[in-house]
């Protein structure tokens, strides 16, 4: 078996790596041509405008040329053009056009002195456009928002708005009168949190922006118990009734930071005498205090006798 000399190996791969440092030097400093991306946004545009199918390009293709570095760094950090449509905008329908040269110009100026626009795909930007009829409108929530467990949600709403502006045809906005979210869901909500949702948009209706932000308050909740008398309505005069048993349990779901908000006094314990009820009563609770958020009673009915 043929000994392996290392020497020659490392000697070899040293040479590898020599080759490959220069042949990347060289690249880098090369001037070529390379296709970069230009993301374009647009400013000065009317919340009512809507365009025609095929919209006006979010990304334009630059061929450029330059050395390899310079490129690369095109590549990695991609050019950012902002167009302000206020001068192309004229009346409510036209065609937004900006020519070959203009737009030219336009990339131009983002680049670097030393890189040359060679063309773009496209050559030029051509785009109609018409005015669209707006409605503003309330918001409402259609999502599931499901608290963590031992919790309950005390407060959501939307955040910054109620209402929004809806664009579309005088027909198709006659028939709207509010924007709901879409049924998607969150689960295990707690304290404080703010969701994203998208809207439910009706077909030929168009909104600036399709989600909406949505503040959501989960709160720990605990149960408080107390005992409370019975009181009891709509009883004849001259007519006396004696319950059993005369107090019932009621349990109280309260917000935790307000548990020391809440007492005996926040709560009644109701029953309705009927003369068609023969021998039982139901037990009716009865709160205002905002701090307690559901309640149940022990006994939900008590056995009553007359007393003449």
């Amino acid at each position: 078996m043929q000994k392996i000399r290392w020497g020659n190996v490392l000697t070899y791969l040293l040479f590898v790596v020599l080759a490959g440092t220069i042949w990347y030097g060289h690249a880098m400093r090369s001037v070529r041509n390379t296709r970069v991306p230009v993301l374009v946004s647009y400013t000065n545009v009317p919340g009512s405008l809507a365009f025609d199918e095929q919209g006006l390009p979010d990304t334009i293709i630059a061929e450029v040329r330059d050395a390899g570095q310079r490129l690369n760094g095109y590549l990695r950090e991609p050019l950012r053009l902002t167009i302000d449509l206020g001068s192309y905008i004229r009346g409510e329908k036209g065609t937004i056009h900006l020519q070959s040269d203009d737009l030219r110009q336009r990339i131009s100026n983002i680049l670097q002195g030393t890189s040359r626009l060679i063309a773009t795909t496209p050559e030029e930007v051509k785009c109609g456009y018409y005015t669209e009829q707006e409605k503003n409108v309330p918001l409402a929530i259609a999502c599931q928002l499901e608290p963590a467990e031992e919790y309950q949600i005390v407060e959501q709403s939307f955040v910054n708005k109620k209402n929004i502006k809806i664009y579309g045809k005088d027909k198709v906005l006659e028939s709207i009168d509010t924007l709901y979210t879409q049924q998607v869901s969150f689960d295990g909500l707690i304290d404080t949190s703010i969701v994203r949702v998208p809207l439910a948009l009706p077909r030929g209706v168009r909104v600036n922006s399709d989600t909406v932000e949505i503040l959501v308050i989960a709160e720990r909740y605990t149960e408080k118990k107390i005992i409370v008398p019975i009181r009891i309505q709509g009883v004849p005069e001259g007519t006396k009734i004696r319950l059993f048993p005369q107090e019932v349990e009621a349990t109280l779901r309260v917000r935790m930071s307000h548990f020391a908000q809440v007492t005996s006094q926040d709560v009644k314990a109701v029953c309705v005498y009927s003369s068609e009820r023969k021998d039982k009563l139901d037990v009716e609770l009865r709160y205002s205090n905002p701090y307690i958020t559901d309640a149940w009673v022990y006994p939900g009915t008590v056995e009553f006798i007359l007393e003449q």
